[in-house]
């Protein structure tokens, strides 16, 4: 007669602990949410730039090849590789041994030329000789001047001196070497003009135009520059298919001559998804935002970001047009509260 009781006991708590729940459910439900206020964005697709990144090396618009006018023996030469040198400084000097002789030469000529003429003007003078043959020995007073006059320049060449201002970046020849005309000796490069030469693919460049602003990495440096398109070689490397393309960086640039450069060209549009970088919450290394639903109720959403652009941080996945997103300052918003907008 006990089981019926017990039976009985069991069925009247189970249903004292149902109602129970249902209660706690039914105040949960009814329960008002809190009120925050936050920032409000309605989404809207934006265009952003297609970038194409090509690779390339700074170099110097300004390359001087330094060579010696005279024949002769190099006296001194202290210039190294990475020396600046400023406009009108001496870079080297030649012994002139040849200048001078041929200076002598043109003055003893000079000389004999005028001693010719004064003669010639006297025998003119008393009918002597005809004004032709005195004409044919004025001129060549005249010659010889003439040459004297450029033994002396031959002479002033012995001293070599910079025509820039520049940084010596190679170095042909050492004190007591032989110098000749035309032989290169030293290479100079204005640092003030710079540029970075790369190439770019049949592809894109029909996408791009002198003038055009461009974005310049210098992992050397560890910063980007703005540099803009200089020159477009309107010819095709026959093997790569690739144009050369010369980019000026700005004066302030801070970069040298053969640093390696990573060239950011602009080469479209397209639409995507932006965000403020403020609205943005990184939990565990992972990026996520508020959503506002239709209710106006916070939720949280995981995303995967891309680039960093000036308008913001694109979304690739997570969002799209049309969805609220909702932001403190503070942080401070969490799922389940209803947004006010500020």
């Amino acid at each position: 007669m006990k089981h019926p009781v017990v039976m009985f006991t069991t069925c009247w708590l189970a249903l004292v602990s149902l109602s129970g729940c249902t209660d706690e459910s039914q105040q949960s439900e009814t329960k008002a949410p809190v009120e925050v206020s936050a920032h409000t964005m309605t989404l809207a697709a934006t265009a952003l730039p297609v970038h194409y990144h090509t690779s390339g090396a700074v170099s110097s618009d300004h390359k001087v090849s330094i060579s010696s006018r005279l024949s002769g023996y190099i006296r001194s030469i202290k210039l190294r590789e990475g020396d600046r040198v400023k406009s009108g400084q001496l870079l080297f000097d030649v012994d002139p041994v040849n200048a001078r002789q041929a200076y002598a030469q043109a003055k003893a000529d000079l000389a004999d030329a005028a001693s010719d003429m004064k003669r010639y003007r006297s025998l003119l003078a008393e009918h002597a000789v005809s004004q032709q043959q005195y004409d044919k020995v004025r001129l060549r007073y005249v010659v010889a001047q003439s040459r004297v006059v450029q033994a002396e320049n031959q002479l002033q060449y012995a001293e070599v001196r910079s025509p820039v201002n520049g940084i010596v970046v190679e170095k042909h020849a050492s004190s007591g070497d032989l110098a000749t005309p035309g032989q290169p000796l030293l290479v100079l490069e204005d640092p003030s003009s710079l540029l970075v030469e790369t190439y770019v693919s049949e592809q894109f460049v029909a996408t791009i135009h002198e003038n055009d602003a461009v974005r310049i990495f210098i992992p050397g440096l560890a910063k980007t520059i703005d540099g803009h398109i200089r020159q477009i070689v309107k010819s095709a490397d026959r093997l790569s298919h690739q144009f050369l393309v010369k980019v000026a960086l700005s004066a302030e640039s801070g970069a040298y001559p053969g640093m390696f450069a990573e060239v950011n060209f602009s080469v479209g549009e397209r639409q995507a998804i932006v965000v403020p970088g403020k609205a943005l919450l990184n939990r565990s290394g992972l990026s996520g935002i508020y959503v506002m639903d239709k209710q106006g109720l916070a939720h949280y959403r995981q995303l995967r970001t891309g680039e960093q652009t000036d308008k913001g941080i694109e979304v690739l996945a997570g969002l799209e047009a049309g969805d609220v997103i909702a932001w403190r300052d503070d942080g401070a918003l969490r799922s389940g509260v209803r947004i006010k907008a500020e």
